[in-house]
């Protein structure tokens, strides 16, 4: 090896090799003079991954289903059959108080008939609308977490209103010898509770029907 590299040097072939070039060491300057940009700071909202929304596994949890007992299914039905009988009661009360309130202040006997009639139809609307509010509010608090809470509760909320206006109403009817000497303003504002009552227990029932969970 020694010989073949005195053979190079005496030749002159280590003399026609061009020097190496070496480039600056521009690396080290730029990060020397690379201005200070402080701490990394977080960023202001956490980035959330389609998996947080899920449980543990990664999975979307389905809602769980809540069961109902027996006695939640035997007030609803009593609920629902109350709620369908008062509709022919509203329609026959309807009909006795514009005839009493068109034939007003008459005495005869079929008027006094129809006084009788009206007091009884209104008694049975109190009573059946006193089962409506015990079993409505009772399941309204046993399916408190279930699905479909808004329309339950819209639905209680117009009825408990009704319940007010059929309050008023009776409060506001001409009792004993006053019905026959009662002003007009009377009679109407109790004409006018009765049916706003009404439309709004019918309000009630038509958007349980027609809105569905």
């Amino acid at each position: 090896m020694d010989y073949v590299m005195w053979l190079l040097a005496t030749s002159g072939v280590l003399h026609q090799l061009p020097p190496i070039p070496f480039a600056p060491d521009t690396l080290g300057a730029a990060v020397a003079t690379a201005p200070s940009v402080g701490p990394l700071q977080p960023a202001p909202w956490p980035r959330l991954s389609p998996g947080a929304f899920a449980g543990d596994s990664g999975v979307p949890q389905r809602p769980r289903a809540i069961e109902m007992s027996e006695a939640y299914h035997t007030r609803l039905t009593i609920h629902y059959i109350a709620s369908f009988t008062l509709v022919p009661l509203f329609v026959t009360q309807y009909l006795i108080g514009r005839k009493l309130y068109a034939n007003y202040p008459a005495v005869t006997p079929s008027q006094e008939n129809l006084r009788s009639t009206h007091r009884l139809v209104a008694l049975g609307v109190a009573g059946l609308f006193g089962v409506n509010t015990v079993t409505g509010a009772w399941n309204l608090w046993d399916s408190r977490k279930s699905p479909g809470g808004l329309r339950r509760y819209l639905h209680a909320g117009l009825m408990f209103a009704a319940d007010a206006g059929f309050v008023a109403t009776g409060l506001a009817a001409p009792h004993g010898r006053s019905r026959f000497t009662s002003p007009t303003s009377t009679r109407s504002l109790h004409r006018t509770l009765a049916i706003t009552s009404m439309g709004t227990a019918l309000a009630s029932y038509a958007m349980m029907l027609i809105w569905k969970d």
